[in-house]
């Protein structure tokens, strides 16, 4: 199987997203999906140990930034902090993404990833053993059969494995693709990729305010580089779900889908507080649940989830005594600090104001949510400081503090064997 030979030929000239070797000093870029702590909630009920062996593969990886996410976090949770019990293969079609990829794992001495050539539609043939974790971001929704797509990522997937994957939003890409025609019909006598993305800035500078991707505030890839520019209005295959329409996909696989990210996104309760309504709501299956709260919002550009062969790979509080809670990307004395003088987390969902209440000990528990404490740990130093505190309110404050951090990704668990 290939690809379009547009495509191919796109991402040769014009590698995705842009990214300067150099950089790899001064920042590591992380996000969803594919974190550790993350996928390890989601897919792995929070007891994954990824100090023993595990095989990542990122098929499309582009310019590498999850590749080198998933090295990096591997490596440092290694033994020998080194990573060679995790290790991550990368496949893509650009030899100009690739060359960028080995260039940044090189600045930064990472030497637990192999490099491959070629398409994910070739999975199936390419003879490799299965991976226990796959992170296809980005990459489906460019793809004629984004079906087929994900049918050879499964071909590849370890029974107890599972995948992290991002394709476009439709409600939030409002304009895009009316865009595209446009600039389709414009760019007819334009002989090459960088002469359409010259025509391209000219126009947008001259778009009318009436414009419908001229007044989507959250469509700004393009301003980037050219790069993101051709990515977003000069691709030759392109498309964006809905909600169901993921349902949809995920069902052609098989496979389950354990949990969209960020969840407070996908929760009617978010954007509606009437309780007449929310009935209604509520009465809907998990996922017409879903496309309500997308519906309303009309902000997702993109929809982040993983999949899993397994049911139940969330990973929850059945056990708390053992849970271990930790911040995905957040130091935990700094948010123990802003939350001493407040009772509420303020957030805001790409235009969407919250106002999240908190239960009195959040300041106290956020500051011992270090990854390393569990909460049998952390009620015991929190009762040394208050004798009066009993197992049953602790464990009632930690639920309510963890549904507001956890529906925002922020706080996730793990559990330790040891």
């Amino acid at each position: 199987m290939t690809v379009q030979p547009e495509v191919q030929d796109q991402y040769e000239a014009y590698p995705y997203p842009s990214r300067n070797p150099a950089d790899e000093q001064k920042r590591l870029i992380t996000g969803s999906p594919s974190n550790l702590a993350e996928l390890n909630h989601y897919l792995f009920a929070g007891k994954r140990d990824f100090s023993k062996p595990f095989r990542a593969l990122v098929a499309g990886g582009g310019t590498g930034d999850a590749t080198i996410m998933l090295a990096q976090q591997l490596a440092d949770a290694s033994k020998d902090g080194k990573g060679q019990a995790g290790q991550v293969t990368y496949l893509d079609l650009s030899s100009a993404s690739r060359a960028i990829v080995e260039a940044r794992a090189k600045a930064r001495g990472l030497n637990n990833i192999t490099f491959l050539s070629g398409s994910l539609l070739d999975l199936p043939s390419l003879d490799l053993e299965p991976f226990d974790y796959i992170d296809c971001c980005g990459v489906l929704h460019h793809l004629t059969s984004p079906a087929l797509g994900l049918k050879a990522l499964t071909s590849v997937l370890k029974e107890d494995g599972g995948i992290g994957i991002m394709v476009y939003g439709q409600y939030g890409r409002e304009g895009v693709y009316p865009m595209q025609d446009l600039l389709r019909s414009l760019g007819k006598e334009c002989s090459s990729l960088a002469e359409k993305v010259k025509l391209t800035r000219r126009l947008l500078e001259k778009l009318p305010p009436t414009n419908s991707f001229n007044r989507n505030p959250f469509v700004i890839d393009h301003k980037a580089s050219d790069a993101e520019l051709v990515d977003l209005l000069l691709h030759s295959c392109d498309r964006a779900y809905t909600v169901p329409q993921v349902a949809d996909l995920v069902a052609s696989s098989g496979l389950e889908l354990t949990a969209f990210v960020e969840p407070i996104r996908y929760k009617v309760e978010t954007y509606v507080k009437d309780a007449k309504l929310l009935q209604h709501a509520h009465a809907l299956p998990p996922i017409e649940q879903a496309a309500v709260a997308e519906k309303l919002a009309s902000n997702m550009k993109l929809h982040v989830f993983y999949l899993s062969r397994r049911k139940d790979t969330v990973a929850d509080l059945s056990q708390a005594e053992k849970a271990i809670p930790i911040f995905r990307e957040m130091q935990p004395d700094v948010i123990a600090k802003s939350l001493q003088k407040t009772s509420a987390l303020k957030s805001n969902l790409d235009g969407i104001p919250l106002n999240l209440p908190l239960p009195r000990l959040s300041s106290a528990i956020a500051k011992r949510c270090d990854g390393k404490n569990n909460l049998s740990d952390i009620f015991a130093e929190l009762k040394e400081l208050d004798a009066r505190l009993e197992w049953d309110k602790f464990l009632q404050q930690f639920k309510e503090f963890y549904r507001v951090f956890n529906n925002l990704n922020h706080l996730l668990l793990r559990y330790d064997d040891n």
